[in-house]
């Protein structure tokens, strides 16, 4: 979240171990929070001169890993830091709040306040910070960070299941949801599908019990697991910001903020982006966008507006998922069953030749329009190094891509990628869509 006044009017910091200055401001932009799209913001503007020195980061971080993790991201948060230093950044490891629409408040650690959240469980952080294994292993949820975390447990050798409330990857196509766990399936992950957990209470063993209910049936059923892992997603903790005493207008059941095609929010030099932003894709790389493109909009650079759609994503489980544009879902709710023309293949990899393993779940699908030029709606890929692939072909969507364009395009033999541009039969016809050569 930012910040923003122009001119004589800057932003006053009122800190915990300061007094107000009276009669004013201190900053022209305060970037409240540490993730990526408030460093990319931070930074940006501060390349421009226009900002002077008046520019300060608050952010509050907490960064506990094993050790190799924890050296990574330490090295990390050190760069951050050394790249907010060397742009003159001034940066204040405190948690912000907002006193009025130009006052932020700061509080150092000891202001902090720790929730009780799960008494007994983790998140995908504490995975790797663990200093034992967590053994067999309860995940709730069926987010990406679910299944990725689940995939990489069972990776490891151990005993891992995924309960399910509904459905999996929501948001995500569902027919490319299906093979991701399938595949997670048959090569050991357990799923509950349809379970909801109802308490877990943890015995003199040391172990956990989990008592679920099967919302399919209304029974009750218990299991003992050593770990819990909570991935049902993130809360946005706006609470403590301070929001609707300025004016901030907010989403009461999500909690996130509001705002406009600019990342504009009810209260004019008070903008939002990334995860805390209401309806915006909850990506790394699209945080940092957005924050850029802010930065350089908020000092008179540039017009340019975050485009948010067609962004490409992957979720990296055992067999990677990649896609960018719409889900066969969606494209048949905004244009019609009968406009849309589904092109798809199953096929085998190289390496999955060679190494003998199964490929029945390495799938590929295009949505296109149906008439004219069948301009590409959505782009869904299943197999080895999916994330490489799909972001390639990501491209081609900000250039107009149509499923000529794919025809058209010479391969790359052997690979995976190639497989996209060979696509030749649709949904629609029925015909076996298995790859049987060149």
């Amino acid at each position: 979240m930012a910040t923003f006044s122009r001119g004589r009017q800057r932003i006053k910091a009122l800190c915990c171990f300061r007094t107000l200055i009276s009669g004013k401001f201190d900053y022209d932009l305060v970037v409240i929070g540490g993730g990526s799209g408030g460093l990319a913001c931070s930074k940006e503007g501060r390349r421009h001169p226009e900002l002077g020195n008046n520019l300060l980061h608050i952010i509050w971080i907490t960064s506990t890993m094993a050790e190799a993790v924890q050296n990574h991201v330490k090295s990390l948060n050190w760069g951050h830091r050394v790249q907010l230093q060397d742009k003159k950044v001034k940066y204040l490891n405190m948690k912000g709040s907002l006193v009025d629409t130009h006052t932020i408040r700061a509080v150092n650690a000891k202001g902090k306040e720790v929730p009780g959240a799960m008494e007994f469980g983790i998140t995908s952080d504490d995975v790797f910070w663990l200093k034992e294994s967590p053994k067999k292993t309860l995940v709730v949820g069926a987010s990406y960070v679910a299944l990725e975390c689940a995939g990489f447990l069972t990776g490891i050798g151990l005993d891992t299941t995924v309960m399910v409330r509904s459905i999996a990857l929501r948001g995500f196509d569902q027919q490319m949801s299906g093979l991701v766990t399938d595949y997670m399936e048959a090569h050991g992950t357990k799923f509950s599908w349809k379970c909801t957990p109802k308490r877990v209470q943890k015995l003199p063993s040391g172990l956990l019990q989990v008592t679920w209910m099967d919302l399919n049936t209304k029974e009750e059923h218990q299991d003992t697991f050593n770990s819990v892992l909570w991935a049902v997603g993130r809360a946005s903790e706006t609470k403590t910001l301070n929001l609707e005493k300025v004016g901030v207008e907010i989403n009461k059941e999500t909690g996130k903020i509001i705002v406009a095609t600019d990342e504009a929010t009810s209260v004019p030099n008070i903008f939002a982006i990334g995860d805390i932003a209401e309806g915006r894709p909850e990506l790394t790389p699209t945080a940092i966008k957005a924050g850029k493109l802010l930065a350089r909009r908020l000092v008179g650079h540039s017009t340019e507006l975050m485009n948010y759609d067609n962004v490409a994503t992957t979720v990296f489980t055992p067999l990677e998922y990649g896609c960018v544009g719409l889900s066969e879902e969606e494209a048949e709710r905004r244009h019609g069953k009968d406009q849309i023309e589904v092109y798809h293949a199953f096929y085998k990899p190289l390496e999955f030749t060679v190494a003998e393993r199964d490929a029945t779940q390495c799938y590929i699908k295009v949505v296109c329009l149906q008439e004219g030029d069948q301009r590409v709606l959505g782009m869904h890929f299943t197999g080895p190094n999916a994330g490489e692939v799909t972001q390639g072909f990501s491209l081609g969507f900000q250039c107009g891509l149509t499923y000529e364009h794919l025809r058209n395009t010479v391969g790359i033999h052997p690979t995976c990628a190639e497989e996209l541009i060979k696509l030749n039969i649709t949904k629609r016809s029925g015909l076996d869509a298995t790859v049987t050569g060149c």
